[in-house]
């Protein structure tokens, strides 16, 4: 899936289950996006920690 389908299927999903409108969708991080989505789910904190790993894969596909 194209980056512009998944942040505007996002971007719905934001508006739909937190009532964001589309300005506050944008000017949210990945990981404010990432904390609430978990949050509303009710999944434990720790759960949402991102490992190395993931952290290295991040960076490798998004050098800037």
């Amino acid at each position: 899936m194209s980056f512009f389908k998944t942040a505007a299927r996002l971007a719905g999903v934001a508006g739909w289950l937190l009532g964001w409108r589309p300005d506050e969708f944008w000017r949210s991080t990945p990981v404010e996006l990432e904390a609430v989505l978990r949050a509303a789910r009710g999944e434990d904190e720790a759960e949402a920690a991102m490992d190395a790993g993931e952290l290295e894969r991040l960076k490798a596909m998004m050098p800037d």
